[in-house]
């Protein structure tokens, strides 16, 4: 699982650019449109897939997104689904990396082992889990890595150089700096901050970093890509999945589209991004 990461990667760096990396809420409106906007994600520019697991208390969400989960878990997503998305979209792409985004009840919920096992099998290459902290990395974690399943770990401008390598023991794949405290979706942060913590982090570990929160556009995307190994956007989807709805939350014949239309234009922003470092 974590080859797929790597090798990602590696392509990204070889051309010269950060990763695009996009989140979207699995089931979201429902099952076969959020399969359809999965399936036509890497034809668009994206590099990582970020699957959200819905939840019905996600703390650490911004409304946007717990809107999102509304709505797939009011359209009977359930944590099983959501790996079932993995697999359809494995039936056609060997190639994406696929990282599962949540909380930690759904899984606990499900079973660690039985959830690790369906995850390998359903073609997941890593897990971001929110909720869980290093102090509890014997839940998930190392059970995760032991399976050969990135453990993604977020760090924030307020984790400082003496709790960075507690952050950092276990993490693989790659770091996501949220670059922002708060919920997700908030404004963008000055890239000129970005870019110092970017550095900060790089001396305490050699994995790639990918800066989210508040990327909307191509600009943002060029932007933060500038100084960054990835470039997460998730709020700016999941908005448009939103805003393409009908009136009564169903998919609209254009969601799919929209969706690709926006992820387009934040690729190009971050291919440009290579033209900034450059400079």
């Amino acid at each position: 699982m974590t080859v797929r990461m790597d090798k990602r990667f590696a392509a990204v760096k070889a051309e010269g650019r950060p990763a695009l990396v996009t989140y979207f809420m699995g089931g979201d409106p429902d099952f076969d449109t959020s399969l359809g906007i999965m399936k036509a994600l890497p034809g668009a520019g994206s590099d990582i897939i970020e699957l959200g697991m819905p939840f019905s208390d996600p703390m650490a969400d911004g409304p946007a997104v717990q809107m999102a989960g509304q709505r797939a878990l009011k359209g009977g997503q359930t944590l099983s689904k959501t790996l079932d998305l993995a697999a359809r979209f494995r039936e056609t792409d060997n190639d994406t990396p696929i990282v599962m985004m949540g909380y930690y009840n759904p899984i606990y919920v499900y079973g660690v082992d039985k959830f690790l096992d369906d995850a390998i099998a359903a073609g997941i290459d890593g897990l971001i889990v929110v909720d869980l902290p290093p102090e509890m990395d014997d839940e998930l974690c190392i059970p995760a890595l032991a399976k050969g399943i990135n453990f993604i770990r977020l760090a924030t401008p307020t984790t400082d150089d003496k709790r960075l390598p507690t952050v950092l023991k276990n993490t693989s794949g790659f770091v996501y700096y949220v670059s922002m405290n708060g919920i997700t979706g908030s404004a963008l942060p000055d890239p000129s901050l970005i870019a110092g913590a970017v550095k900060r982090i790089k001396g305490h570990t050699d994995l790639p970093v990918c800066v989210g929160f508040g990327v909307k556009t191509a600009d943002h995307a060029k932007a933060i890509g500038a100084s960054a190994d990835g470039v997460v956007v998730g709020t700016a989807i999941v908005q448009q999945i939103a805003g393409s709805l009908t009136k009564d939350g169903k998919a609209g014949p254009d969601t799919v589209a929209s969706v690709v239309t926006l992820v387009r234009g934040l690729a190009t922003g971050v291919r440009a991004a290579r033209l900034v470092a450059a400079e």
